[in-house]
């Protein structure tokens, strides 16, 4: 059993999906961020850095594990999917899933604060965030103009990282027109069923209006 900590967001949906399509049974903690559940001394210690998502792992003697790329990795291990086990197509696994988590998900983020949540509108810095995801964006689409998938020729978990960030791009006030690949990718991923039931968790969220705003903007994608 796995005990989820989560938010309704694309770092939080990462693991809720990756649960999903790997089979394994989980239990959910809805962490209110807007209350600062997220920093009491509980979640602390199983999260130093006080964000969601965390995992504790029942089977492995309660054994926490935090920032969504070493979860994911963690996970695939678990179950013995979506991350290969020979060298390098597991390495292509690896580089795509840091490439996320170092590139589109601390930029997208970024964009989001300016765009969305800055109470001072600088027109330098959102245009400096969305020019820099629209960029990465595009690499994504040259990607998958040669391939159906992120990496290692099949659905992995650095696909599952990627998707939640990039099918949100609304809410970042970026575009992905012009970029079919992406599009379908994006499409054929947001089809699985284990995709939409993961991005239904938590069921029950924290009430602040943004939360719910993004929430809303990322359904919107999935009609």
């Amino acid at each position: 059993m796995i005990e989820l900590y989560t938010a309704p967001t694309p770092n939080g949906r990462k693991i809720s999906i990756a649960l999903e399509e790997m089979g394994l049974p989980y239990e959910v903690h809805a962490v209110d961020l807007a209350a600062g559940a997220q920093r009491t001394p509980e979640f602390l210690a199983i999260n130093p850095n006080g964000r969601i998502p965390a995992i504790v792992d029942r089977d492995a003697g309660n054994f926490p594990v935090f920032e969504s790329g070493a979860i994911l990795v963690w996970l695939a291990e678990k179950c013995g999917k979506f991350l290969p086990a020979e060298a390098k197509p597991r390495s292509e696994v690896l580089q795509w899933l840091f490439f996320q988590v170092g590139g589109v998900g601390p930029m997208q983020g970024q964009a989001n604060v300016f765009f969305r949540y800055a109470e001072e509108k600088i027109p330098y810095a959102i245009e400096r965030y969305q020019r820099e995801v629209r960029r990465l964006f595009e690499i994504y689409d040259r990607r998958l103009a040669a391939h159906e998938y992120l990496a290692a020729g099949d659905y992995s978990i650095a696909d599952m990282a990627t998707w939640p960030w990039i099918i949100s791009h609304d809410w970042s006030g970026v575009t992905v027109d012009g970029l079919g690949h992406l599009q379908r990718w994006l499409d054929a991923i947001g089809a699985r069923p284990a995709v939409r039931r993961g991005m239904d968790v938590p069921r029950r969220w924290n009430p602040n209006p943004d939360i719910q705003k993004f929430v809303g903007a990322a359904r919107k994608m999935l009609v």
